[in-house]
């Protein structure tokens, strides 16, 4: 069956929350009642079909096109079905996911994946600050799931990681995996400074090293994990560039000794 799609038709000066539009919310409604759902906004009251033009299909399959950096929280609750954005989007995308598969074929704003609990996240441009990262007054970020980022990634990708696995295959910023608990943060390229910044638990893989290494690291030295290659078939599901982090051997870095010092990150000999 054909996709729901919802294809932009002006450009919203006002920034739109679009959580409403995932396939669970939508099952059994028409294109009609779909058309006048009401969006929250900055200023004035509007409705979809006042931005978009919707064309009918299976709620369980939307397709967004035309989107814009205006456009918030896509994804936000999604339990189930699958929803492709063609274009950027703005904060928030797929916080509190817990299943089915987001795919946003452009960039995303700040804090992309907060809070997420399962499901898929895939986004093929660059990504904002805060990449599964916690709200402000949050305890934990990302709690499970995988997120897929085809490009780069700002400062502090995986803040509070609490469970789940996070794929960078462009550049970091500053301090990723920054007080991370547990899960597991992959940087195929090279990553800003202080990477795992007062980590408590958790794996990051540096496969393309980092600016500076805080000195509250200790390293362990070679290592040829049977763990590490378990690894590599995993995510070698979601991102070749992320298996290939994995080729040992590899020098262990256990941290940060500042706090819990359980964590632990991996760098390539080189």
């Amino acid at each position: 069956m054909k996709p729901l799609v919802l294809a932009m038709r002006i450009r919203s000066e006002q920034r739109l929350d679009l959580s409403p539009l995932v396939p669970h919310r939508l099952d059994g409604t028409t294109a009609g009642e779909i058309a006048r759902l009401a969006l929250q906004t900055t200023r004035h009251p509007i409705t979809l079909g006042d931005v978009f033009r919707v064309s009918a299909g299976d709620p369980r399959h939307i397709r967004i096109e035309g989107a814009t950096d205006r456009l918030d929280q896509i994804g936000q609750d999604m339990a189930g079905g699958e929803n492709v954005v063609e274009g950027d989007v703005g904060k928030q995308a797929g916080r509190s996911m817990r299943g089915g598969r987001l795919t946003i074929r452009g960039n995303a704003g700040h804090w992309a994946a907060s809070g997420m609990r399962g499901g898929q996240i895939e986004i093929t441009g660059a990504v904002g600050d805060r990449l599964g990262g916690p709200l402000a007054g949050e305890t934990a970020g990302m709690r499970g799931g995988v997120v897929v980022v085809r490009g780069n990634v700002g400062e502090r990708a995986g803040d509070r990681l609490r469970r789940g696995t996070i794929i960078v295959e462009g550049r970091a910023g500053a301090r990723a995996g920054s007080r991370m608990i547990a899960g597991t943060l992959i940087l195929c390229r090279r990553a800003g400074p202080l990477p795992g910044y007062l980590m408590r638990r958790g794996t990051i893989v540096l496969a393309g090293g980092c600016d500076e290494l805080s000195p509250t690291f200790i390293d362990c030295g070679m290592h040829d994990l049977v763990a590490a290659r378990l690894m590599a078939a995993f995510v070698g599901e979601h991102s070749r560039a992320a298996a290939s982090a994995f080729r040992p051997p590899l020098r262990r870095f256990a941290g940060d000794m500042a706090v819990l010092g359980k964590g632990e990150i991996f760098a390539p000999t080189q």
